[in-house]
């Protein structure tokens, strides 16, 4: 029988330095969103700037699970709205065409229960990003991390392509000869496939009600699985992603499993280094709800101004039973809200956190 790590406050052991070391980390953040605001004259989101469709959907969460996963927002089974915005990484608008990691983020809209921070709200948010890992796994490397993405802003597309060009060389090169990636080298070699059949991870830990998990999202209905390594058409301009997505969404439908992965052994599957993989042989991935998001416009310039300038999505959006764990999600407890400030303040617009799906606009 299967022993599931039971959550307790003290699996989180704060880094030596790490108040000092996160307000180093929003500080460069700072100093990134300003270059990019100068640059497009509009404020943009600190990371996930760039999106590529906004659609209203569903969690449906399943029936029958057993105890270690009926656990906090999936403990009965139920319906919820959702709004998810599938995006690209960088702080800043790149062409499709520069392969960086993508994202899809979930707001799951009158999520019940007492939440990680009173913040009044009633969503849990679910971000997610296609590598199961963050190689730069916690707040001390992250803060590392700021001096690359304060560089980016000043790069061309161009330099950005042939700088991932020479990553995924090195990372093959690394692979073969059973070399482990430097942080740097696994960020940068990301491949630029079709989004829609990408699976998606939350690379750091969660509290899942009594236990701890990873969530994901991995294709499920047919239509999408079948995306999965297509590459994006070189030819296919700068906002090929958007164009894909609006593109499926006109006509199709979509599915994707959501996933836990709980964990069983906090050494091997530690909760304060989001660099290492959890073992699959520990601790598989179980659905837990189905995402469906029906046929619709997904890229409206409705929508995309409300999901660009208006919401906000965080992590710390969240309930108590899916707590952020360990010192990359705690830095972003301020990092979140200071980029958001930011932006909201830049542009002149009121946030908004919705508590009903006819928020979004059509």
């Amino acid at each position: 029988m299967t022993s599931y790590v039971s959550y307790r406050p003290d699996l989180e052991q704060p880094f030596p330095n790490e108040e000092e070391l996160i307000r180093q980390v929003v500080e460069a953040m700072g100093k990134a969103n300003q270059q990019v605001a100068d640059k497009h004259r509009h404020g943009l989101r600190d990371a996930h700037a760039k999106s590529h469709g906004v659609l209203a959907g569903e969690l449906r969460v399943q029936p029958n699970l057993p105890a270690h996963l009926a656990q906090g927002l999936f403990a009965e089974p139920a319906t919820y709205p959702v709004i998810v915005r599938f995006s690209s990484a960088p702080g800043d608008l790149r062409s499709d065409q520069v392969p960086v990691q993508r994202g899809i983020a979930i707001k799951v809209i009158g999520a019940p229960g007492p939440r990680a921070i009173d913040d009044g709200f009633t969503t849990q948010d679910f971000l997610l990003v296609n590598h199961p890992t963050l190689p730069f796994g916690n707040i001390a490397e992250y803060a590392k991390l700021q001096d690359l993405l304060e560089k980016q802003p000043r790069q061309s597309d161009q330099q950005l392509q042939l700088t991932g060009a020479a990553a995924r060389v090195a990372a093959k090169a690394l692979t073969r000869s059973g070399r482990p990636l430097p942080p740097t080298v696994e960020t940068l070699a990301a491949a630029n496939d079709h989004i829609l059949g990408e699976t998606f991870h939350s690379m750091a830990a969660l509290r899942y009600g009594d236990h701890v998990a990873k969530i994901s999202a991995a294709p499920r209905s047919a239509n999408v699985r079948a995306l999965t390594g297509s590459r994006v058409h070189k030819k296919a301009g700068e906002s090929a992603l958007r164009d894909l997505v609006v593109d499926f969404f006109a006509h199709d439908s979509a599915e994707y499993d959501i996933r836990a992965q709980l964990c069983t052994d906090v050494e091997r599957m530690p909760v304060e280094d989001a660099s290492v993989l959890w073992p699959e042989e520990l601790s598989p991935h179980e659905t837990v709800a189905v995402l469906h998001l029906p046929a619709q416009d997904a890229y409206s310039d409705a929508r995309r101004r409300y999901a660009d300038d208006v919401l906000s999505f965080s992590p710390w959006h969240a309930l108590e039973a899916h707590r952020p764990l360990g010192s990359i999600m705690r830095s972003r407890r301020a990092a979140y809200p200071a980029s958001s400030d930011f932006r909201h303040r830049v542009n002149g617009i009121e946030p908004e956190e919705p508590s009903d799906i006819k928020e979004l606009p059509a």
